[in-house]
């Protein structure tokens, strides 16, 4: 693939430079190189070599701003920024750049050529993960098909068998050209989970249509749901309102959520902010479910010092029913364990019946952490800096609100019987996935019922 630009009436020195790696644009400090550096040049071709089923039209897009160079360093900073968005185009397994002087009777003295060599991945990849978390262990296979019309186009089939959910699913995701944030999902799943603080198994069969989009410095998503979902006892034990919510349901929902997310790492951020809200509407586009749910989800994170991380969480949600029929078990919200408030055991917090957690219709939790470096700092500089000492406060309510009673009244709810622990232990951070925590807590505020 060939791109040009009209060469400009520009001249300067006649000038050659390969670059492979561009991710460190430094070079001598000679002074004819120096000269070199800052004088201006013209980008007069672009070429992609590698290309099979990838259609052109969609990296002229990603490349176009390799035009606008002005001199040296600037080439190959756009060259690098390209090169960077080829790649998280999820369709080439290796981008490489080459920039030389320009050849040909139309070259300029000042005139150079880019060329992107790339690789595209094969039509279909596969992998196999386990993944560990929140008490669970499960086995991943999925199977991919990437770029598969040619225009960064992926199909996915992803099963999952867990320790206490089984899944499987097909997804069919594209975005658009030039603006890759923005895209749309189409899914197909199954999900089979099992919730034994509730003593419950529910199985959801589902179609979905995702759109993502920026708008300034957030991410936007707009997304449809249609769920059939079976619920049922997963002992004989289950209490009464557990049999009694058991049976088949469908649910036909639109949803909206926000993010903006300033963290430099979502493990174990060290500066930065996360807003997340969420609002869903379910019951005027079909179904049996009818509610409003709206839920939010703040953390901040700061340096201090000593390269100590002070960090505080804020979370809240409320689900409101619409008209007569209560709301269902499985669109409540659920409190406790250690993605919330430690100390608790997994979601055993709130109304219950029984032994049986039901779930509550409005919450909120907060934390305060503090992350600071192990004593003496064994390890510095290496395998010792994965690990971190953890101090932090956390604190929460779960409860069902009487909705006429009015906002003053389910303030006054949601301020009683506050569940709250604190405690201390170690962080250990896996890479950029996942982390690992060692805590001793001591749980305080425990209602009747509790785990």
């Amino acid at each position: 693939m060939n791109l040009s630009e009209d060469p400009l009436p520009m001249h300067g020195p006649e000038l050659g430079v390969q670059a492979d790696d561009i991710d460190a644009p430094e070079m001598d400090q000679e002074p004819k190189q120096e000269v070199l550096e800052n004088k201006d040049v013209v980008v007069q071709q672009v070429h992609i070599d590698g290309l099979g089923r990838t259609k052109e039209d969609l990296l002229t897009y990603e490349i176009s701003d390799v035009f606008q160079a002005k001199n040296l360093i600037d080439v190959m900073r756009k060259s690098h920024e390209a090169r960077q968005k080829l790649l998280r185009l999820g369709i080439f397994r290796k981008v490489e750049v080459v920039i030389d002087t320009s050849r040909g009777e139309d070259a300029l003295p000042n005139g150079l050529d880019v060329t992107f060599e790339v690789t595209e991945l094969r039509r279909m990849t596969g992998s196999y993960n386990t993944m560990v978390g929140n008490n669970e262990g499960s086995m991943v296979l999925g199977l991919k098909l990437p770029n598969v019309l040619g225009r960064a186009e992926k199909l996915t089939f992803q099963f999952s068998y867990g320790t206490k959910e089984t899944s499987y699913g097909l997804s069919f995701f594209k975005p658009q050209p030039g603006n890759f944030e923005r895209n749309i999902t189409l899914n197909v799943y199954k999900v089979t989970g099992q919730f034994p603080w509730s003593s419950l198994r529910e199985t959801d069969r589902g179609i979905s249509a995702e759109l993502s989009f920026p708008v300034w410095k957030t991410s936007q998503t707009l997304k449809w749901e249609g769920v059939w979902r079976e619920l049922g006892c997963l002992a004989r034990t289950a209490s009464f309102p557990i049999r009694e919510e058991s049976g088949h349901s469908l649910k036909s929902s639109l949803s909206h959520g926000m993010v903006i997310d300033t963290r430099n790492s979502s493990i174990l951020p060290r500066k930065g902010g996360l807003l997340k809200i969420h609002q869903e509407l379910a019951g005027y586009t079909g179904g049996d479910a009818s509610f409003l749910k709206e839920d939010f989800e703040i953390q901040l994170n700061k340096t201090l010092f000593w390269d100590s991380v002070l960090s505080a969480s804020l979370w809240g949600g409320l689900l409101l029913p619409i008209g007569d029929k209560p709301t269902s078990i499985a669109d409540r919200f659920y409190l406790g364990g250690p993605t919330s408030i430690r100390g608790f055991s997994m979601y055993s917090m709130g109304p219950q019946s029984e032994g049986d957690y039901l779930g509550g219709e409005a919450y909120w939790a907060g934390g305060l952490h503090l992350y600071t470096p192990l004593p003496f700092r064994p390890g510095m500089g290496g395998f010792g800096d994965l690990f971190r000492t953890h101090f932090f406060l956390n604190a929460g309510n779960l409860c069902n609100l009487n909705y006429g009673e009015g906002p003053q009244a389910h303030l006054k709810k949601l301020a009683e019987c506050i569940r709250w622990s604190y405690g201390l232990g170690i962080v250990l951070r896996l890479g950029n996935i996942a982390r690992l925590e060692l805590n001793y807590c001591i749980p305080m505020g425990v209602q009747s019922g509790d785990r």
